[in-house]
């Protein structure tokens, strides 16, 4: 995954609202060998585009498989539900295995481009960057924010469609609901990570007696009512994630600021971004990049994902020393890196994530103190710059919200489990509590570091969610893994 890819965040989804029935059987899926990769199967199931009119419009979601690698041990199909909002399943099947090799052996391994994204009927926007002023301070600045996230929005929908305005997560249940029909099976076998956590916890709530197992790995809380607990909850993570760099510096010798001040070094870099003094020297012949406040904050915190602790400090370092480098640029990127499908990423995130969030702000003054409460949550990184992103992204766009904010609320669903780090920079551990409490899943805490646990090289949790897999039996709750110490 490109290092640059500052929005790739288990970022945002819905809550399941009334709807349709349910979603009505698609016939099967005509796998053929995907042109690229031949070893795995393409596929499209056909679904509405408003799933309240299943006799209107349609479009198609692409769907991949890699097959079961031992037949006579296949258990059936389990779905891969990506992250994002914006990631492509399809691109990460064709990639290479998404799970253990075990796994592997006992499923055929199906995931989806979800509508919006890639080969989904990818939402098309006019990028010519961020809507301005990306900072509002003044009512003027913020009414023209406001202006321009709705005019923007409008653009992004004359280039999409009609499906521009159903990308929901609720209607992605519906989506996913229509995907198990097609393949056959009776019940589903499905593994969330970051965004596509939320698909699974709502199509629990629409239908809970068509699961066989789900696994959800990086856990959003959806009931979160106010964009202060939004705000608030994402500046905490931000901030614990930090703490522990700075940590994991003072105890590692390989660090390139082992035995320095970071959180000086942060703070100082930090006031020269203000300032409009910071810069970003690359490889020559190019030129050096301004880097500013949000620019250093995203790269502060995307880095806590993996964690990629070493490249942080060294990159700081040569934020300090006007050295070069050590990544291609420091911005963040105006569309798909070059591993990824078009439509995926920067596009579908604000689209999805203002359909699927109500995040009122009445104006200037009170994201101003939205603005200073996040620097007391986090005063050294001063807020999550995603959620402060995803924030400003919807601000004026309440009445195109969807799928606003609920509690979970799963009833007759087998037992399922969620697994999240305690230091997860973009979905806290607080939030998974949350949701394993209202849906009654049991909670597999990674006392380690960075989102997505699954991939963070933990025996523990890789053999308790593939046990769960398999058999459908969970760990006892209040399991914990220990932590895999990130490499220097």
């Amino acid at each position: 995954m490109n290092a640059l890819r500052f929005l790739v965040v288990g970022l945002i989804a819905g809550a399941v609202t009334a709807g349709p029935a349910g979603a009505e059987p698609a016939a099967g899926i005509g796998w053929t060998p995907c042109p690229d990769v031949s070893e795995v199967d393409c596929g499209t199931v056909p679904v509405p585009v408003d799933w309240s009119r299943p006799d209107g419009p349609r479009i198609g979601i692409a769907v991949a498989r890699r097959r079961a690698t031992d037949p006579t041990a296949r258990l059936g199909t389990l779905v891969f539900g990506p992250g994002g909002p914006g990631g492509s399943g399809v691109a990460a099947v064709k990639r290479g295995t998404l799970l253990s090799p075990e796994t592997h052996r006992r499923f055929d391994v199906l995931s989806l481009d979800p509508r919006g994204v890639g080969a989904s009927n990818p939402v098309r926007c006019p990028w010519t960057g961020d809507p301005v002023p990306a900072e509002p301070r003044t009512q003027a600045d913020f009414a023209r924010r406001v202006a321009a996230n709705r005019a923007y929005t409008d653009a992004c929908r004359r280039l999409t469609g009609p499906v521009y305005d159903f990308l929901d997560t609720a209607s992605g249940v519906q989506d996913l609901e229509a995907i198990r029909a097609a393949v056959g099976e009776g019940k589903l076998n499905y593994y969330g990570h970051s965004y596509g956590t939320l698909l699974g916890q709502q199509y629990a709530e629409r239908y809970p007696d068509r699961i066989r197992t789900m696994a959800l790995d990086g856990n959003w809380d959806h009931s979160l009512p106010t964009t202060w607990r939004f705000l608030r909850t994402e500046a905490t993570a931000a901030q614990e994630s930090f703490e522990q760099f700075v940590a994991w510096c003072a105890r590692t010798t390989g660090c390139a600021l082992h035995g320095q001040n970071v959180r000086r070094l942060v703070a100082d870099l930090r006031d020269k971004a203000d300032r409009g003094q910071l810069y970003a020297h690359r490889q020559p012949p190019a030129a050096p990049t301004q880097v500013t406040e949000q620019n250093l904050l995203f790269f502060t915190n995307y880095t806590s994902y993996g964690p990629q602790w070493d490249l942080l400090a060294r990159l700081l370092v040569a934020l300090r020393d006007g050295t070069t480098i050590p990544i291609p640029d420091f911005r963040p990127p105006a569309g798909p890196g070059p591993d990824d499908p078009p439509g995926t990423w920067r596009d579908p995130v604000g689209a999805i994530a203002c359909q699927d969030l109500s995040l009122l702000v009445s104006g200037a003054a009170e994201l101003a103190v939205y603005r200073l409460a996040s620097s007391w949550a986090a005063p050294d990184i001063r807020r999550s710059p995603v959620a402060w992103d995803v924030t400003l992204r919807c601000v004026g766009l309440s009445d195109r919200v969807r799928n606003p904010q609920h509690r979970l609320v799963v009833r007759g669903a087998p037992p399922i489990l969620m697994v999240n780090s305690r230091y997860d920079p973009s979905t806290p551990l607080e939030w998974a509590g949350a949701a394993a409490r209202q849906s009654g899943a049991v909670l597999l805490t990674y006392d380690g570091w960075g989102h997505g646990v699954y991939w963070k090289g933990s025996a523990c949790v890789v053999e308790a969610a593939d046990r769960y897999l398999v058999t459908g039996r969970t760990p006892a709750p209040g399991t914990h893994c220990p932590a895999v110490e990130p490499a220097p």
